[in-house]
C-alpha cells in the first residue's frame, strides 16, 4: 500500500471516529469527555481543572467517575464532607473505608459528556446565584 493511500485511510478513520453526530443520528458518541481534578473542594478545583477523554465502546468503561471523600466523626457518628476527586478512570459505585476515619463514596455517570461535576454533591451548600451544573 503506498503512503498516500495509507494517509487517506487514516484520515477517513479519524473523520468517522471524531465527527460530531449531534441529533441527526441515533448512535451514541464514541468518545466520552470528563472533568479531571485531583482536589475539588465543593465549589472549585484547587488543582488545575482539566478535561480527560476515553473511548466510549465497552460497557464497563463508559462512565465518568466522581469520588467524594468524607471524614468519619466517631463522636457524632456522622460523615463530614472533605473533598472530591473527578476522573476518567473506570468506575465501580459504592462506599469504601480507605482508612480508619476516611471514607470514599464513588459515583458513576454516563448520561452526558462532562457529567462528573463535583457541584452535584448535596453535602456542600451552594452559593446563592450559582448554577448546580456549571463548573465555574
Amino acid at each position: 500500500m503506498c503512503p498516500r493511500r495509507f494517509q487517506l485511510l487514516l484520515l477517513g478513520i479519524f473523520t468517522v471516529l471524531f465527527m460530531d453526530e449531534g441529533d441527526r443520528v441515533l448512535t451514541s458518541k464514541r468518545i466520552r469527555v470528563c472533568y479531571h481534578c485531583d482536589h475539588f473542594d465543593g465549589y472549585k478545583c484547587l488543582t488545575h481543572l482539566k478535561r480527560c477523554w476515553k473511548f466510549n465502546l465497552m460497557a464497563y468503561n463508559r462512565t465518568c467517575t466522581t469520588d467524594h471523600y468524607y471524614y468519619s466523626d466517631r463522636i457524632t457518628g456522622r460523615h463530614l464532607y472533605r473533598y472530591s476527586k473527578l476522573s476518567c478512570s473506570p468506575c465501580e459505585e459504592g462506599m469504601v473505608q480507605e482508612f480508619h476515619d476516611l471514607v470514599r463514596e464513588t459515583f458513576c455517570c454516563n448520561h452526558a459528556d462532562l457529567c462528573n461535576n463535583g457541584n452535584i454533591n448535596m453535602d456542600t451548600t451552594l452559593k446563592f446565584g450559582k448554577e448546580v451544573d456549571k463548573m465555574t
